[in-house]
């Protein structure tokens, strides 16, 4: 069992430690951490292999969650695939950490997500569905993220993602990411025109 974690979320954070357990799985071994947002009981994991605490940059992905892909392996997005990829790599490295926030549909929800496929079925992107809904097109927090990896002791990050905001968004927040880690899987007929928006329309990189 993985021992009781030293560190100590500040007070004012709005994250509160739950508890933390063993997660066989057939990639092999993480210990996964619990946690809540106090503010509205909101539950968010994270996934660590390894000595994570050293000081060093950690190979580690902020996964958003995405219930479709990652669970119903829906081919209209890349998610699943990112995240098993995600924790594969980190498994191969021998160290590493996901940080996985319940943030369903870059953060507008699991049914309002639906909605918005349904405007995608009839011809609209995912960008033009989110605004025709009076939507966010990316409405994530990752503010939470960095109190997770403060918790985790972790100091500075390989961000696996292909996403550019993410990691200017990060290196906003304070998080040290030393580079990135291009993350291209999953990709299929069913989300061509998907993963072309996000490159053309939120500028995600395509190397």
């Amino acid at each position: 069992m993985p021992t009781t974690h030293q560190n100590q979320i500040k007070d004012h954070s709005p994250v509160r430690f739950i508890a933390s357990c063993r997660l066989p799985t057939q990639w092999g071994e993480f210990t996964m951490y619990g946690f809540e947002d106090v503010r509205n009981r909101q539950e968010h994991i994270a996934l660590t292999v390894g000595n994570i605490a050293s000081g060093e940059a950690v190979l580690g992905r902020i996964h958003s969650e995405c219930l479709t892909g990652d669970a119903l392996f829906s081919k209209r997005c890349d998610c699943g695939p990112q995240l098993e990829a995600a924790m594969k790599a980190v498994q191969h490295e021998g160290c590493g950490v996901i940080v996985y926030l319940r943030q369903e549909g870059r953060g507008i929800g699991l049914l309002n997500k639906i909605c918005a496929y349904k405007l995608q079925d009839e011809g609209m992107d995912t960008v033009e569905a989110n605004l025709a809904l009076g939507l966010p097109v990316d409405a994530r927090d990752f503010s939470l993220a960095k109190e997770i990896l403060d918790y985790l002791g972790v100091q500075s990050i390989q961000l696996m993602t292909n996403n550019p905001q993410k990691v200017a968004t990060l290196k906003a927040l304070g998080i040290n990411v030393t580079n990135r880690v291009p993350l291209h899987v999953g990709q299929n007929p069913e989300n061509q025109q998907y993963l072309h928006t996000k490159m053309e329309k939120m500028g995600h990189f395509t190397n």
